[in-house]
């Protein structure tokens, strides 16, 4: 795991440890990535409690109630599945907060409409969950480090905006 990884989930694991808090994830794309730097800190135990790889429609549906009918008609790659894993990670996980990803790794998989490296990340609180969407190819290994580190950014600037200095 690269330098800039390991800061910033050593920020995510202080705020998370000092306020009480907990994460967990749902991953699809990057099957357990985004885990994996959360746990690269000594106590994530305290603080992470798990995830949920979903990398099929079907565990999304059953373990992550991602609706059918969405996956359908939008498919896995698409805002409102991962904003969808997100809460389905907070209810299933019994966590405050939770990170998701869905998308096309590569270097097969994509279409016109959703070409490989679209990748859709979700992270936030039960009531508010936010999304930001990746859109470019440099290959599955750098796509998906690119995707985890994007995740644990937008993750650690959420958590400064909401977790007040009193509550650590």
């Amino acid at each position: 795991m690269e330098f800039e990884s390991k800061i910033i989930s050593r920020q995510i694991g202080d705020m998370l440890y000092a306020s009480g808090l907990t994460v967990g994830t749902a991953e699809s794309c990057t099957g357990g990535r985004i885990g994996e730097a959360i746990i690269a800190i000594p106590g994530a135990s305290n603080y992470y409690k798990g995830g949920i790889i979903s990398y099929t429609n079907e565990i999304k549906e059953k373990l992550l109630h991602v609706d059918h009918q969405v996956l359908e008609e939008q498919t896995a790659v698409c805002e409102e599945v991962a904003r969808e894993m997100v809460l389905g990670a907070i209810k299933s996980l019994n966590v405050d907060f939770a990170i998701s990803a869905t998308g096309i790794a590569g270097p097969g998989g994509g279409t016109k409409e959703i070409p490989v490296g679209t990748i859709w990340l979700g992270y936030g609180s039960a009531d508010d969950v936010r999304t930001f969407k990746l859109t470019e190819d440099f290959g599955r290994d750098i796509n998906l480090a690119i995707a985890t580190n994007k995740a644990m950014r937008l993750f650690l600037d959420f958590l400064k905006e909401n977790i007040k200095e009193d509550e650590i």
